[in-house]
Order: C-alpha cells, then sequence, then structure tokens
C-alpha cells in the first residue's frame, strides 16, 4: 500500500478529528489512519484515573481478548517502558529477551499484529494515561525510515486522539480521585510503613505475584511511574488506610 507524505496525512487527519463528536467517529478516524499510513494497525488506549478505560483500533477482537486473559500487559515490554517514559517507543529498541517476552512477540506476529511497532505514551490531567501505536510487518530498514519520517507526527496524532477523546468522554469522568479497591489500598498501606513486598504478601495471605498485580493495577489508575511514586501519590491524596 502506498503511504501518503507526512504533511499531507497529519493535516487532514488532525482537521477531521477536530470535528468529531463521538467515540465511534474517533474509531473511524483511527481506522483511515491505518490505510492512510500503509500499516498493520493503529491503536490508541485509554485508562482514566478511576480505571475508566477507552479504547480505538484496528485489532482482532480475538487478539484483544487474548492480551487480557493471558495478562500480557504485565511482561509486555512496550506496557512497561510506557510506564517510565513519555518518550516515543521504537520496539525495536526494546529488551524481549525474557521468555515472557518472546512469547508474547511471537503470539503477536502470528496472530496479525505485526513485527514492529512504534507507541507514544501519552500522560493527561489527573492521572490520564494512554498509548497510541501503528504497527507493521515491514523489515527492519523500512521501518526505520518509516520511523524517521513519521515520529513526530504520530505523536502529534496520538496526544491530539487523547485530547478529542477525553473531551468527548468528560474528562472529569477521567480526572480526580482514582478508587483504588480494598485490596490495592491494603498493599499500598503495608509497603508505606516499610514492609517488604513478601512481608505485605505474607500479612495479607496471598502471593507476591498476586501482589504484584495489585500493585500493577493501583499504579496504572494512579498514574504512577513505579512503587515508590505510586505510594507517594496515595499518601498525598489521602488513599492509604489509617
Amino acid at each position: 500500500m502506498r503511504r501518503m507524505s507526512r504533511m499531507i496525512w497529519v493535516q487532514s487527519f488532525l482537521e477531521r478529528l477536530e470535528s468529531t463528536t463521538t467515540l465511534d467517529q474517533i474509531q473511524a478516524l483511527v481506522e483511515g489512519l491505518r490505510d492512510e499510513l500503509g500499516v498493520e494497525h493503529a491503536i490508541y488506549h485509554l485508562v482514566g484515573a478511576t480505571g475508566r478505560e477507552y479504547g480505538a483500533m484496528t485489532y482482532d477482537p480475538d487478539w484483544v481478548d487474548r492480551y487480557k486473559s493471558e495478562r500480557y500487559f504485565n511482561v509486555d515490554p512496550v506496557v512497561l517502558a510506557a510506564l517510565r517514559t513519555t518518550s516515543p517507543l521504537d520496539w525495536q529498541s526494546l529488551d524481549w529477551t525474557a521468555r515472557s517476552a518472546r512469547r508474547l512477540l511471537g503470539e503477536a506476529v502470528s496472530e496479525g499484529v505485526g513485527k514492529q511497532g512504534i507507541s507514544v505514551p501519552i500522560r493527561g490531567v489527573g492521572g490520564q494515561m494512554a498509548m497510541f501505536s501503528v504497527t507493521s510487518y515491514d523489515n527492519e530498514a523500512s521501518w526505520e525510515r518509516f520511523g524517521r519520517q513519521h515520529m513526530p507526527n504520530l505523536v502529534l496524532a496520538g496526544n491530539y486522539i487523547h485530547q478529542q477523546a477525553a473531551r468527548i468522554m468528560g474528562a472529569d469522568q477521567l480526572a480526580g480521585v482514582a478508587d483504588l479497591s480494598p485490596r490495592e489500598r491494603d498493599v499500598l498501606t503495608f509497603l508505606a510503613v516499610g514492609h517488604s513486598r513478601s512481608a505485605a504478601a505474607d500479612k495479607l495471605g496471598i502471593s507476591e505475584h498476586t501482589l504484584r498485580a495489585y500493585l500493577d493495577t493501583a499504579r496504572l489508575k494512579l498514574g504512577a511511574q513505579n512503587t515508590t511514586h505510586a505510594v507517594a501519590l496515595a499518601m498525598t491524596r489521602g488513599l492509604l488506610l489509617p
């Protein structure tokens, strides 16, 4: 598929995006952008501070269901890197050496996701976290050229999609105080008073693996970059148990 020049697609896309009034229209624009860029997939995913989610993407729903059921977000190098930075991420530059990461990548390639990708981490008000990605089956050299040509405008497009989606959904419903579950509060409270993860898991009667899962979801809801940041945010927002 012939790819549009970088200036033509971004100007046209932003003009159409500005006129959207529904989430269905954003979905249609993301689908169109995939075709205009000549990539395999285009994906936008938002998680508000309250845990509310929205996605506009071209992935096969079966792949999305499998990704969630296998909890691949806990081992996905793209997601893990996005928690630590707001800089664009070329999947080629990430560490895929872990067995779980290699398994994820192998399935992604075989299930039609693509073997290359660029992801743009996005931070919004009140702990919103989002990511915009495009994927491809290009070889490394071709994908590097694509990145050099389109990276700045992918960042621009991702952030504009986020602003428009948040506006349509209602920023007040996405921001505000994160709705931590009782167990998430327990985990953060024990860590805040100095317990190690293993000690906190023992006191709660759960495994360390389960504790990490609660910690991951709490960190995501709070918009925290790491565990220390999550504890600090929870403390300043008065979310920890007395």
